[in-house]
């Protein structure tokens, strides 16, 4: 699959096979997050992979109970919570770039998870100060995000997308805007 088919395939899965996902893709898809890059090539990313059903469990709490996600976290073998130090990092322009840099992180780890055929679907509707408690995250980190890991058992279909035309311009930007 080359990167172009990764990024038109990949989808936002929901439900997923009760299946273990190898250690071996996990590092694998962890060190292609690692790989991004980062504000000055900070790195303020942290990876908290979850594998105990106990540990997920205690994730589960914090996410509310209307959130769509939740049955996912639920059954998927593996949880991967993104985090990010935003003294790594830094402020420009008001815009706290260790968001900008953890989120780059996590979409390579969500594309290399296509890539080798795991599902994943970014969580970002939650409890934060819940799950640091729960799992011991320190301050001053932030829990940017997370995602199920697994074995899709669906196949959902591409969502919309707005036309290039409607998002691109080249040279001016239009009056009508």
């Amino acid at each position: 699959m080359d990167i172009f088919e990764v990024i038109r395939d990949r989808r936002s899965i929901r439900k997923y096979k009760d299946s273990p996902v190898e250690p071996e893709k996990i590092e694998q898809i962890l060190d292609a997050a690692r790989l991004a890059p980062s504000w000055k090539n900070m790195q303020c990313w942290r990876f908290l992979v979850l594998r105990d059903p106990a540990r997920r469990a205690a994730l589960l709490e914090a996410i509310p109970d209307d959130n769509p996600g939740k049955k996912a976290v639920a059954a998927a073998p593996v949880i991967i919570l993104l985090c990010a130090d935003p003294r790594e990092s830094d402020v420009e322009n008001g815009i706290p770039y260790y968001v900008a840099d953890a989120a780059i992180a996590f979409e390579h780890l969500c594309l290399a998870a296509h890539a080798l055929g795991l599902g994943t679907c970014w969580m970002g509707w939650y409890d934060e100060a819940k799950i640091k408690a729960a799992l011991a995250i320190p301050e001053p980190m932030r829990v940017v995000g997370f995602t199920p890991l697994g074995i899709p058992d669906q196949e959902p279909k591409p969502r919309p997308r707005k036309a290039l035309t409607d998002i691109a311009y080249f040279d001016t930007w239009p009056a009508n805007e």
